[in-house]
């Protein structure tokens, strides 16, 4: 055998492995139950708990987002790898027991880097590939339909998020191309050519639809100097006032601490600095490494807040306004992936009466640290809410689907 295909022989053959031990070994120690699954342990608001509902023996590969479709139904979109071409749209039915026909099934595979998933003013579901938006009727099989082609989708951020806005807009995350607008030859020119034209990357874009058939009719850039915007949302102010946040991952330094991510307010029309300028600890613009003494960061505008380096933020919701009691009513979470200490976690704001974070944060799920024995590094990658105000979370490391329901 040929050098070359050994490696591929025993790349396969440590997948197949890995994948055998996680079907024959769960990552999670069951406690108890939870809402009719087996237990988890984590630190969660007193009342609640957390269960396990479905993970690699389900056929789950990198779950990254999940949405509650109706009652005991949810779809998932699954990246597969980060490879094109490896994703599936997933179907997940929890009043099906695990091992039974139609629990988890294949809804659409062959997707190129899916991300994002949302469910649109028009009842359709809306799914972000690498270089395509399309939607489908709630159904018992797709029926795709290209609203948005021709997004790019190479260099280190591909994904696309996805994030309706009250008014029908939508607003969906074109990433950068490179970490900090480095070329080949290690160079940062300025300005960067990623950030200039009319269709610029690091950037978000708002879209707007009409037509009997919602066809699309607008695609612009609404905010720029946004390296990676992986967590979108909106919030109404009691007066109407809309507001769009934000959660960016910055720069990737080497530093422990440095440069926070951000979380943006957003503004038509404005700059929020990448790749020139980053935020510090205490959320003040600095020039980033390489743009030091050739920019002037008052030119951007500045972060909401600063969040701890590398907690790498992968989503924003909102609780839904049904919700009106409970530690998840009125808040604004944040999802953070990061391995880090600060990160792997979901943490909350409370939302004041001009629709803004107001507070301390609230750690909601944590304690998410590897424990031997009991349960891995938590990584959380998506989370949403069904109709009776559970959250359930996405883990595209460990493969796994978890509630967070209120204790029997």
């Amino acid at each position: 055998m040929k050098p070359a295909m050994r490696l591929v022989f025993l790349a396969l053959l440590t997948l197949l492995l890995t994948r055998a031990a996680l079907a024959a070994n769960p990552l999670y120690a069951p406690q108890a139950t939870c809402d009719g699954h087996p237990g988890i342990s984590l630190k969660l608001p007193e009342g609640w708990c957390a269960g396990l509902v479905a993970d690699a023996r389900d056929g789950l590969r990198m779950p990254r987002r999940i949405l509650a479709v109706g009652p005991g139904r949810f779809w998932i979109v699954d990246m597969g790898n980060w490879e094109p071409r490896r994703g599936r749209l997933l179907e997940l039915r929890t009043d099906i027991a695990r091992g039974q026909p139609g629990r988890v099934r294949v809804l659409a595979s062959g997707l190129d880097r899916p991300h994002g998933l949302a469910k649109g003013p028009d009842g359709r579901l809306y799914i972000g590939e690498a270089a395509t938006v399309w939607r489908t009727p709630l159904g018992e099989t797709v029926q795709r339909q290209d609203v948005i082609t021709g997004l790019p989708s190479g260099g280190a951020h591909p994904l696309k998020e996805l994030a309706f806005l009250p008014d029908g807009r939508l607003l969906i995350n074109v990433g950068s191309e490179t970490d900090a607008c480095r070329n080949d030859a290690q160079q940062q020119p300025l300005p960067c050519p990623e950030s200039a034209g009319p269709k610029p990357r690091g950037a978000v874009y708002v879209a707007s639809f009409g037509g009997p058939d919602g066809a699309l009719k607008t695609l612009r850039p609404l905010a720029t100097g946004l390296r990676n915007s992986l967590g979108l949302a909106s919030t109404t102010a009691s007066d109407g006032t809309l507001r769009l946040w934000q959660a960016e991952n910055s720069v990737d330094y080497t530093d422990a601490a440095l440069p926070a991510e951000e979380w943006n307010e957003l503004k038509d029309g404005a700059s929020y600095g990448w790749p020139y300028c980053v935020s510090d600890a205490k959320g003040r613009a600095v020039p980033a490494r390489g743009y030091e003494e050739r920019v002037r960061c008052r030119a951007h505008s500045t972060a909401h807040a600063a969040w701890p380096a590398h907690v790498a933020p992968l989503q924003l919701l909102t609780a839904p306004s049904t919700l009106t009691d409970g530690p998840f009513a009125g808040r604004l979470l944040a999802v953070w992936h990061g391995y880090r200490t600060g990160g792997h976690r979901i943490v909350a704001w409370a939302l004041d009466a001009h629709g803004r974070p107001t507070g301390a944060r609230e750690d909601l799920v944590s304690g998410w640290h590897a424990l031997p024995g009991v349960r891995p590094l938590g990584n959380p990658a998506g989370a949403t809410f069904d109709g009776d105000g559970r959250l359930w979370i996405v883990e595209d490391r460990n493969r796994s689907v978890i509630v967070i329901a209120p204790t029997p």
